[in-house]
């Protein structure tokens, strides 16, 4: 069967091709560039594997295109990486690679293309396409990767037992891969990740976030996130989500499962929003019901506070998983602390104090609070989801309403700590706190209206009750 190759690619294919005759170096384009193309999705990345030295074939090639590209390299690895328009070719020189029982990092000797065949995870990504004169553009299928990719099926071309203990990275991999392309895993490998879950732990934590960010950036994350469970691997990676599961019943009265109300928040909101904070927002918002679960016998299971516990608890959850500890933690908190708030606004008789309190704590990211709001509705009756979204539409026409009539949205104080130390020939201190605090608290509860003079004549009224006095 020969590759279709687009024009595009024919010239870097062509060119690779004959610098790698020139070396003496059988070349071959493996792995998900193959497999996306035969299945109809795009793809930018592009892995060539040569019987010889990687680099060297990279700087030849590198040296016969316009414009000349940077080569980058990776000694350590043997691989080098280069930007064509808009591909990023990567070349390595066949190898063989293992892991040591107790390694995270693999062990790795020159092979032959059948040794680099025989380390590849999956039979769909071990499809190659010849780049060499004999047989340029023929598919090297030597797994039966194409009839496993008309059955939608992931399954390792040698036995999963070797792959996985290999590394074991790959059991996060088929996952990811089942989530983004909706193939099913096969039986075999599926009860050989169950078999070496434990496996993952000599795996580091930078490299598992990257699987999990990969399978929470998918269509329907929730697939993922099932098989990490099923399998065993989220109780060993991420325990205080695998912890939502289950349900309990006392006295008649029992809770929703937890876990898989998340998934479905989780996949709700990919229908609208590719935004990957926002989505560990959902993942995570409400991971601190376990330890606020409480049985009360005249109402039955309560969660008070989980959403301040949740993000108190996401620091810790980030450091682990490596994830950054800047604004995107911040931002990722502050959904899971307010995202219980909008439910509460959505009555009629809400005031315009409350819905300018919303406006001030979330700020710019407003919008995505009301997403993740509007996704956390997972009930089957219609008519219940339906006043729901009802009540968050009219909390967006509060918000709007609001804004529009004293310039609250996005609002910072008219008057700031500089202004209220000049004007007290003050030091920073607890009082400019104190001041600052009374112009805000005004202005939300409608007190005062949200302009620079009337602030600064509250400004004064305060600084004399602290027993200043205008410089």
């Amino acid at each position: 069967m020969i590759f279709s190759i687009a024009k595009e690619e024919r010239e870097i294919f062509t060119i690779i091709e004959e610098e790698a005759t020139k070396l003496g170096y059988p070349a071959f384009v493996v792995g998900g560039f193959v497999r996306d193309r035969l299945l109809g999705r795009q793809t930018k990345d592009m892995d060539i594997v040569c019987v010889g030295d990687g680099i060297k074939l990279a700087e030849a090639v590198a040296s016969r295109l316009n414009p000349i590209p940077r080569v980058v390299f990776y000694s350590r690895f043997g691989t080098a990486m280069l930007k064509h328009w808009d591909i990023e070719v990567e070349f390595v020189g066949a190898r063989k690679e293992s892991y040591r029982q107790d390694s995270r990092n693999p062990d790795v000797e020159f092979g032959s293309f059948e040794d680099d065949q025989n380390r590849r995870d999956f039979t769909i990504n071990a499809l190659a396409v010849s780049l060499n004169q004999y047989n340029f553009g023929e598919i090297i299928d030597s797994f039966g990767g194409l009839r496993h990719l008309e059955e939608k099926i992931i399954i390792t071309p040698l036995d999963p037992n070797r792959t996985f203990s290999d590394d074991p990275l790959r059991m996060l991999r088929a996952i990811r891969f089942s989530t983004q392309l909706q193939f099913d895993i096969a039986p075999k490998t599926l009860a050989s990740i169950k078999e070496n879950k434990s496996r993952i732990l000599i795996i580091s934590k930078e490299r598992i976030t990257t699987e999990l960010e990969k399978i929470l950036a998918s269509p329907k994350p929730s697939i993922g996130f099932n098989l990490l469970f099923d399998t065993g691997l989220l109780q060993l990676i991420l325990p205080e989500l695998a912890a939502l599961q289950g349900v309990e019943t006392k006295k008649g009265k029992s809770h929703k499962d937890n876990f898989y109300h998340t998934l479905e928040v989780v996949d709700n909101l990919c229908k609208k929003s590719d935004n990957i904070w926002l989505r560990w927002a959902a993942l995570f918002h409400d991971i601190a019901k376990p330890p606020t679960k409480r049985f009360e016998p005249e109402i039955g299971w309560t969660f008070h506070g989980h959403e301040a516990l949740g993000a108190a608890m996401l620091p810790r959850i980030f450091k682990k998983l490596k994830l950054p500890l800047d604004h995107k933690l911040k931002y990722v908190q502050k959904l899971v602390l307010y995202h219980l708030r909008p439910i509460s606004l959505t009555k009629e008789q809400v005031t315009d104090a409350a819905i300018r309190r919303l406006i001030f704590d979330a700020e710019e990211d407003l919008d995505d609070l009301l997403m993740l709001c509007e996704a956390d509705i997972t009930s089957k009756n219609l008519n219940k989801v339906n006043k729901y979204l009802e009540g968050y539409e009219l909390v967006r026409q509060k918000v709007k309403a609001v804004s529009e009539s004293d310039r609250i949205r996005l609002w910072q104080p008219p008057i700031t700590g500089e202004i209220i130390m000049d004007t007290f020939k003050i030091p920073p201190s607890k009082e400019v706190g104190i001041i600052k605090t009374a112009i805000r608290e005004a202005i939300l509860d409608g007190n005062i209206p949200n302009e620079h003079d009337a602030a600064f004549e509250l400004m004064l009224q305060e600084g004399a009750k602290l027993g200043l006095k205008r410089g």
